[in-house]
């Protein structure tokens, strides 16, 4: 039986590529008579309403995301059955850490044929961030409770913080027409780094023990190795295991983290004192005061306490 594909499309992906990107690779697909179906996002988590309505039949289904980051998050948050779904991904926003992380390649071209003639097929974790609802000030514990899907990873504090301030950057849109997109990233951090405060945070562990971290600017839940546009927070984090890996950015000046930064490129900032990477398949962690969340770069409204977990469900994903 010939595979069908049903084509997932952020058109405004990367400042409008993904449309252009989208008409280059089409008459392939025609020209190879590849059976496929083509939806086109039109807003903020329309990818999502489009997976769950594709999956919604709980069969086998082949979708294939054109688009950044966040579409990935979405179409992932959508997909009823993970386990019945095999993703493939053509990268064209601005970090691509997703692509990094899986061997992906960069070239759209190059990312289709790898989707039509599938070499290797990771069953990817899929992790959960959750976190109380904007009610949770007098709320019940434990009541309305709010969670989030992620591919890449999820973060509180600084490095959310970059990911919401890069939404809505203007640096993102000159650096995005430059070819240099993922830089925007590193020049948001070095804004945050002046004007964000650490702060305590306690994580929690599944056996019961907690670590309390003095002057935290970050914890970061990573699936894959990178982050915020090839950060590789977690050299050792791999898609697969079952676990997730847990960085800690704490006890450091803003001068030390200055430095330190060019260093997660290479992924060379572990080795440091303040730099402390736990692997487990569930945690929680709490702050003194709410910080800002994200999952896949997504922003998430600002919370004292989050609870990250890993899904029993895995997701087919074609890799590089």
């Amino acid at each position: 039986m010939r595979t069908e594909y049903d084509f997932i499309i952020n058109p405004k992906a990367r400042s409008g590529m993904g449309e252009m990107v989208w008409h280059m690779l089409e008459p392939e697909l025609k020209k190879q008579r590849v059976i496929h179906h083509v939806h086109l996002t039109a807003r903020r988590r329309h990818a999502e309403e489009i997976a769950a309505a594709i999956t919604a039949d709980r069969q086998e289904h082949t979708i294939i995301v054109l688009g950044g980051d966040g579409t990935v998050n979405e179409v992932v948050n959508g997909i009823h059955d993970p386990g019945k779904v095999t993703l493939g991904y053509i990268p064209i926003g601005s970090s691509n850490d997703f692509a990094r992380g899986l061997g992906i390649p960069r070239d759209p071209a190059s990312a289709l044929r790898a989707v039509l003639n599938p070499r290797k097929i990771v069953n990817m974790d899929i992790g959960v961030l959750t976190r109380e609802s904007r009610q949770e000030m007098g709320a019940e514990p434990g009541k309305r409770r709010h969670s989030r899907r992620f591919a890449v990873s999820a973060g509180m504090g600084f490095d959310a913080a970059v990911c919401h301030e890069v939404c809505v950057s203007r640096w993102k849109v000159i650096l995005n027409k430059l070819g240099l997109g993922k830089l925007s990233y590193a020049v948001v951090a070095l804004d945050r780094l002046v004007k964000d405060r650490p702060v305590r945070m306690t994580l929690t562990l599944p056996d019961g023990s907690s670590q309390v971290f003095e002057r935290t600017y970050f914890a970061a839940f990573m699936n894959l190795r990178y982050e915020g546009g090839g950060f590789q927070f977690c050299p050792q984090a791999s898609p697969d295991d079952g676990m997730l890996d847990v960085i800690v950015a704490h006890g450091l000046s803003r001068i030390k983290i200055l430095f330190l930064l060019p260093t997660a490129f290479a992924g060379e900032h572990v080795r440091f004192r303040g730099i402390t990477i736990q692997r487990c398949r569930r945690c929680s962690a709490e702050a003194e005061r709410p910080l800002a969340l994200h999952t896949d770069g997504e922003p998430g409204f600002p919370r004292r306490r989050v609870e990250v977990s890993v899904m029993e469900e895995k997701l087919r994903v074609i890799a590089g």
